[in-house]
């Protein structure tokens, strides 16, 4: 019986992988997951309970090579958490050519290295995906570091930003923009909850100009662009206009493009390319990125269908980190 989607198309490169580490199959990986107290399926159900099958044996595999690897540090099992995740890639699909699983790996290193200060969901808060992935960080990449991690949330609209902290317990903070200096005030900070979840800041900005000078005010060192209904009016043009200021900085800033339309096209115009071609936002995409993942930052469906795994890219964000976190810790105990 296929234990899970897509199982045909990849277990041949799945078992490749596993061998080169000295696994024998899926069952030995669980079975390593498990001597090991590591349980990554219960880890990837938690950070996005409608995460399909095939993310929760990814995140087994990616866990036993990391146990198998010896990795007692939480960035080195990230790094190999990513090479299990690469083997779910299909062969020849949009993810497998773009690597996102080895992205993903490394992404989640570059967040349990103290250099990385601050880390940006940089999204349309029309997306819950950035939520999920902001508290499976917050809960775990801490445990892993010197220096705790500041995650924040920027995207379109003051109220939405207010909703979703509000729902999810993060701290609102409401900022003003100075249009004739540049300058962005925080006004008032309203924390939701008194437990780590409050760590989150979550920022609304009215435009895109705002959107930069938040990520200034925090010193974004890492962020990821997020799935919304407006990926080429905000996300994309912050993290661009945002990567350009850096530059000139002479500051270091990591920009991942996911969500919207690293995948997916807004302009019937660019159909007659076929695969070849993913419309507007995915070659803003390209335009900022340092790293571009394939796929909804948010909704599982949309990411298996560019042939990497049934889960959004945001909460995979999260799920590796907390995975990392508990190999690690196991290999210490």
């Amino acid at each position: 019986m296929a234990l899970f989607e897509g199982y045909e198309r990849r277990i041949e490169k799945i078992n490749s992988v596993l061998n080169e580490y000295g696994i024998a199959s899926l069952e030995e990986a669980k079975e390593i997951c498990q001597s090991n107290g590591v349980n990554p399926y219960k880890i990837v159900k938690e950070v996005q309970p409608i995460a399909f099958e095939n993310a929760c044996w990814a995140y087994i595999v990616g866990a036993a090579i990391a146990i198998k690897k010896g990795c007692k540090t939480a960035p080195e099992a990230a790094e190999a958490i990513g090479i299990g995740l690469q083997s779910f890639c299909i062969p020849g699909s949009v993810a497998d050519d773009r690597k996102v699983g080895l992205g993903h790996g490394n992404l989640a290193a570059m967040l349990l290295r103290d250099e990385t200060e601050c880390f940006a969901f940089l999204a349309g808060h029309e997306s819950f995906a950035a939520a999920e992935g902001a508290i499976g960080i917050v809960k775990n990449a801490n445990k892993a570091r010197q220096k705790p991690l500041r995650v924040i949330l920027n995207g379109l609209g003051k109220d939405a930003a207010q909703i979703i902290s509000r729902i999810n317990g993060f701290t609102y903070v409401q900022t003003q923009f100075d249009y004739t200096t540049g300058k962005v005030t925080v006004i008032r900070e309203i924390p939701y909850s008194k437990k780590e979840r409050a760590a989150v800041r979550c920022y609304g900005a009215d435009d895109v100009r705002e959107g930069v000078a938040i990520m200034h005010l925090e010193g974004v060192d890492v962020s990821i662009t997020g799935n919304s209904t407006n990926p080429t009016r905000f996300q994309h043009p912050v993290a661009g206009t945002y990567k350009k200021e850096c530059v000139a900085q002479g500051k270091r800033y990591f920009s991942v493009a996911s969500g919207g339309g690293t995948g997916r096209t807004l302009h019937p115009d660019n159909m007659a390319a076929g695969p070849a071609s993913y419309g507007m936002t995915d070659t803003m995409g390209r335009m900022h990125s340092d790293a571009q993942f394939a796929g909804s930052s948010s909704v599982p469906a949309h990411v298996e269908m560019m042939g990497f795994l049934g889960m959004g890219n945001n909460p995979m964000v999260g799920a590796t980190v907390a995975v990392a976190v508990a190999v690690a810790e196991c290999l210490n105990h």
